[in-house]
C-alpha cells in the first residue's frame, strides 16, 4: 500500500520537470547529483519569467503598480519560507544570496562582535567548508578556539565526544543536520538542547534537510538556521537565514548601503528594523518570489511523503550498492524502511579513482558528483581523497537507481580489464 501510493509521487512530478527528458552522450539523463542542486520545477520558471515580463520593479522603494506588485510577491515569498520552517515570525526571515552568505552574516554580524579570545567555537570535523571556514575567519579575529567533534565508529556525530568538549568556555555550536558526504543525519534537537545549557549559540547548516524533511524550527529550538534555495527547486542565488527575532535585533548589519537603513546624514545613519536591516542594496527579487514557488510546490507535494518516499528510494538504492563488492560506502547504512539517513550515498571503487567513475557514468547518461564535495576535511579523516556520490531527490526512481548500478557495475568492470 505505501509502495504503490510513494511509486506515485515520482509519477506524478516528472512531467514538471522538464529537463529530466533529455538524452545525454545517447542515453536518457539519469540525474542523481541533487545533494550539489536540484532540478526546477515548472512552476519555478515560470514564477521567474512571470516577474520579469510582467511587473519587474524595485521593491520597497516605489509607490506605482510594478513596485507594490513586485513588493508584495517579494515579501509573500519571506511569509511562505516562514511558515515552512514553522518560523515564530516573518521577520525571522532574511533573503541572502546563499547558505555561504547567510552563514558568513552570522560570522560577521554576531561572531566578530560577541566572542573572544579564549571563547571557543565547537564544529564538527563533518562540517562543509560554508560552516568552516568563516568560523576559522572569526577564530584568527577575535581569538576564539576551535574545537571539533569527530565520528562514531559508524561515521556518525560522535555525541559522547560533544558532550565532553563543551564547556562554560563554548558560545557557539554550529553543525551541519544531515552531511552531504556520510548522510548521516544529526540529533540538532539533542545537540542544541546540551548546548543552551551551557550558555552557547547554535546554527544549523540544513542545506541537506529542508529540501527533505519537515523542518520546524521552533521545535529545535536553534538560534540560527540557513538553508539555500537552488537545492530546494528553487533558483540559483538565493538562500535564507533563520534566526531568532531578539537575537537577530540585537546584532549589527553585515553589510551598509541602501535598503537597510532608516535615516542617513553625512556623518551616521540609524538602521531599519528585521529584516531589512540585513538585506542591504536591491534584493534578488525575482530569485525569492521564485523560491517563494518552490516552497508552494514541496508544500503541496508534502514533506512528510518526499521523505517517505525518498527513504523507499534510498533502502533501494544501499541494497543495490552493497551488492557490488569493490565498493566502500561511507556513513551510517540505513535500516529496512531506508530510514536514518539523507538520501545519498559517497563511495569509492577500489583503485578507480572517483572521477574516472563520474566520466564514465556521464558516457552513459548517469550524472553523479565526484570530489571532496567541500568536506576536505572529512574526507582526510576518511584517508581517501575524493568520492563518489550519488544523491536522490523525490522525482527520482527505481528505474534510475537501476540505470545506475548497471552503468557502475559496467564502469568498474571496465576498469577492472584495463588494471588487468
Amino acid at each position: 500500500m505505501i509502495a504503490t501510493q510513494e511509486k506515485t509521487l515520482a509519477a506524478q512530478v516528472r512531467a514538471d520537470f522538464p529537463i529530466l527528458d533529455q538524452e545525454v552522450n545517447g542515453h536518457p539523463l539519469i540525474y542523481l547529483d541533487n545533494a550539489a542542486t536540484s532540478q526546477k520545477p515548472r512552476a519555478v520558471v515560470q514564477a521567474l519569467q512571470a516577474y520579469y515580463q510582467h511587473y519587474n520593479a524595485n521593491v520597497h522603494r516605489g509607490a506605482h503598480t510594478l513596485s507594490t506588485r513586485a513588493t508584495d510577491a517579494y515579501e509573500g515569498a519571506r511569509d511562505k519560507v516562514a511558515a515552512f520552517i514553522h518560523a515564530a515570525h516573518r521577520d525571522e526571515i532574511v533573503f541572502t544570496r546563499n547558505a555561504t552568505e547567510a552563514i558568513n552574516l552570522v560570522a560577521y554580524a554576531w561572531g566578530q562582535t560577541q566572542l573572544q579570545a579564549g571563547d571557543e567555537i565547537i564544529l564538527s570535523v563533518m562540517e562543509h567548508h560554508s560552516n568552516l571556514v568563516p568560523w576559522q575567519m572569526v577564530a584568527q579575529r577575535t581569538g576564539a578556539v576551535l574545537k571539533f567533534v569527530g565520528l562514531t565508529q559508524t561515521q556518525e556525530f560522535d555525541l559522547d565526544q560533544f558532550q565532553s568538549l563543551i564547556s562554560d568556555k563554548t558560545k557557539l555550536v554550529a553543525v551541519v543536520h544531515a552531511s552531504n558526504t556520510l548522510g548521516c543525519i544529526n540529533p540538532v534537537q539533542e545537540i542544541g538542547a546540551i548546548a543552551h545549557r551551557y550558555g552557547a549559540k547554535v546554527l544549523i547548516d540544513a542545506c541537506q534537510s529542508v529540501p527533505h524533511l519537515p523542518i520546524d524550527v521552533q521545535a529545535l529550538d536553534c538560534d540560527w538556521l540557513v538553508a539555500s534555495g537552488h537545492k530546494m527547486c528553487g533558483p540559483t542565488g538565493i538562500g535564507f537565514l533563520y534566526g531568532k527575532q531578539d537575537l537577530l535585533r540585537a546584532m549589527p548589519p553585515f553589510l551598509g548601503g541602501g535598503e537597510m537603513i532608516a535615516d542617513v546624514y553625512l556623518d551616521h545613519s540609524t538602521y531599519a528594523d528585521l529584516p531589512h536591516k540585513f538585506e542591504a542594496g536591491t534584493p534578488a527579487i525575482a530569485e525569492a518570489i521564485a523560491l517563494g514557488a518552490a516552497v508552494d510546490y514541496l508544500s503541496g507535494l508534502g514533506m512528510e511523503r518526499i521523505h517517505a518516499y525518498e527513504a523507499e528510494l534510498t533502502a533501494y538504492l544501499f541494497q543495490q550498492l552493497r551488492q557490488i563488492p569493490q565498493l566502500q560506502l561511507y556513513g551510517p547504512l540505513p535500516n529496512a524502511q531506508g530510514e536514518g539517513r539523507a538520501a545519498l550515498a559517497a563511495f569509492t571503487a577500489g583503485e578507480v579513482h572517483a572521477h574516472d567513475l563520474s566520466m564514465l557514468l556521464d558516457q552513459a547518461g548517469v550524472a553523479i558528483r565526484s570530489g571532496h564535495h567541500c568536506t576536505q576535511p572529512l574526507h582526510r579523516e576518511l584517508q581517501v581523497s575524493a568520492t563518489a556520490r550519488a544523491s536522490l531527490y523525490f522525482y527520482n526512481t527505481h528505474a534510475d537507481i537501476d540505470r545506475f548500478i548497471q552503468a557502475l557495475k559496467e564502469t568498474i568492470d571496465f576498469f577492472s580489464g584495463l588494471m588487468g
